[in-house]
């Protein structure tokens, strides 16, 4: 038995959500909307939304959990939306942001220029904290992820991109043996 799936979604007001073609629509702030497996029925009443799946198999299951986590992603992020935070650490290390392109000097001999992708709005303070919100949790993670790519923090100093409530392990430095 699915333990996930088989919560029900309690909508808050003024959320919209259609279903049709084995497609979910969620609307509120924003619009967001997936597809469904065929062997899961959504059941949208009474402001709930509730998930009833076909038959018991392993995949089935998984399934049906899957389903709800991403509608009720959805739910949420058309309410309250996401939201990440990334620091630069390093010295020189620092983030401008023009428009749509998000600028980074990593300490590479070329600045790293990074386009911003629709639904994601980016924000950056003091050119070290990089604030990314949207109402997809997927893609708000993903631009994130893609952001902290360009430069991971490294274990001996700690230079480079990290979310903010990230911990790095800092390794001790090689020493001489006498």
């Amino acid at each position: 038995m699915s333990r996930i799936g088989n919560k029900i979604i309690e909508l808050p007001s003024g959320v919209k959500v259609s279903v049709s073609d084995g497609v979910i629509s969620v609307e509120a702030k924003g619009k967001l909307s997936t597809c469904i497996p065929p062997i899961i029925d959504v059941k949208v009443e009474d402001g709930t939304i509730r998930l009833i799946r076909a038959n018991d198999n392993c995949k089935t299951k998984a399934l049906h959990g899957l389903t709800r986590s991403l509608i009720n992603n959805m739910v949420i992020g058309v309410t309250k939306g996401f939201k990440k935070e990334l620091q630069i650490v390093g010295i020189g290390y620092k983030a401008q942001l023009n428009g749509s392109k998000l600028t980074l000097a990593l300490g590479y001999s070329h600045p790293v220029e990074y386009t911003v992708p629709k639904g994601v709005t980016l924000s950056v303070v003091d050119n070290t904290k990089i604030f990314i919100e949207g109402i997809d949790k997927q893609l708000v993670g993903e631009v994130a992820a893609t952001i902290r790519r360009f430069r991971k923090p490294e274990p001996y100093k700690g230079k480079g991109i990290r979310y903010s409530d990230e911990r790095i392990t800092l390794k001790e430095g090689k020493t001489t043996g006498k």
